[in-house]
């Protein structure tokens, strides 16, 4: 009879010692952390920098107004360096525009005109230099001087007329347009060494000359272009700066013209020693006065006779200017 109450305490202890709940003790502690602001963590606890510093801003707002007011100082820097720039941009426009004679209703226009391909970013396009500017204002000095040729020069036929045009818009030309403007060390060019730099500035001033034209044609219209080309053209068109023609051929054409026989040249004077010699040859018409010219060389001379008379004569398309 006593052995039955031992029987039935046994298995109720075994089973109370199984449902005890340990792991929920060892999830809180990994879960939930308690770390005070100025203590250190618990063993086996690492905490990322933004647990760390958080506390460190909140306790201490002289840091945080420091730090606020160094972001402030650096955007208010950045602004004014940028300022600055634009200043400066747009002083060097006025400058240009100053030069040139036209004020730009868009800058950018002339700032494309005088930007080599070098100088564009890795992330800009070749259309962004002064090439297409460059490419429309050929054809439009082309257009212009043609006109102005045209309304200056009545009695000129069209292979005269042409051998003018191509001597006005030639590279070279506009080149010294380009220079007498002052419009050398505007042009934007890429990292270049200083030598490169000055020889590739003018090798492309003619470039920039015909790209300042496209410009002014889009900006302000042919007649803005036309103003430009007339005031830097003009004087150059009256005064070529090489012969159109030779003048001998020239004299000759004229003279056919008139009914005239052949120029004859002769020799008038040698003078000076053998191995640097000068000849004075004159040439005749019939019904004209004899006209002369100097040179190291016959032809030389005669080239110069020839101009004399068809200049004395008012024949035209024969200038003998170098």
């Amino acid at each position: 009879m006593k052995a039955e109450p031992k029987n039935d305490a046994k298995p109720e202890a075994k089973a109370e010692t199984k449902i005890e709940p340990k792991p929920e003790t060892k999830a809180e502690a990994k879960t939930e952390p308690k770390v005070d602001g100025g203590g250190e963590p618990p063993a086996g606890i690492i905490l990322s920098g933004s647990d760390i510093a958080a506390p460190a801003a909140e306790t201490d707002p002289e840091a945080a107004a420091r730090s606020k007011k160094g972001s402030r100082r650096a955007k208010s820097a950045g602004a004014g360096a940028a300022k600055s720039a634009k200043a400066a941009e747009k002083a060097a426009n006025a400058a240009i525009e100053a030069r040139i004679g036209h004020r730009f209703s868009d800058p950018s226009l002339l700032s494309t005109a005088f930007t080599h391909v070098s100088a564009l970013k890795s992330s800009k396009k070749r259309g962004d230099s002064y090439q297409r500017l460059e490419f429309l204002g050929d054809h439009v000095l082309g257009l212009i001087v043609s006109d102005m040729l045209y309304r200056s020069f009545p009695s000129a036929d069209e292979g005269e007329l042409s051998k003018r045009l191509a001597d006005l818009v030639r590279k070279e030309s506009c080149a010294d347009v380009a220079k007498s403007l002052g419009l050398l060390d505007d042009i934007k060019l890429g990292a270049v060494g200083a030598g490169a730099g000055a020889r590739l500035r003018k090798s492309v001033l003619g470039d920039v000359c015909e790209a300042v034209i496209g410009a002014i044609f889009l900006d302000g219209g042919y007649t803005a272009a036309a103003g430009f080309v007339e005031r830097n053209w003009t004087e150059r068109m009256h005064k070529p700066r090489r012969p159109l023609r030779d003048p001998k051929t020239v004299l000759q054409e004229w003279a056919q013209g008139k009914g005239l026989p052949t120029p004859v040249y002769r020799e008038v004077e040698r003078t000076g020693p053998h191995h640097d010699p000068q000849f004075r040859v004159a040439v005749d018409l019939p019904g004209l006065e004899p006209a002369e010219g100097i040179g190291g060389s016959k032809r030389a001379a005669e080239k110069v006779a020839a101009s004399v008379m068809i200049e004395r004569e008012g024949v035209s398309g024969g200038s003998n200017d170098g």
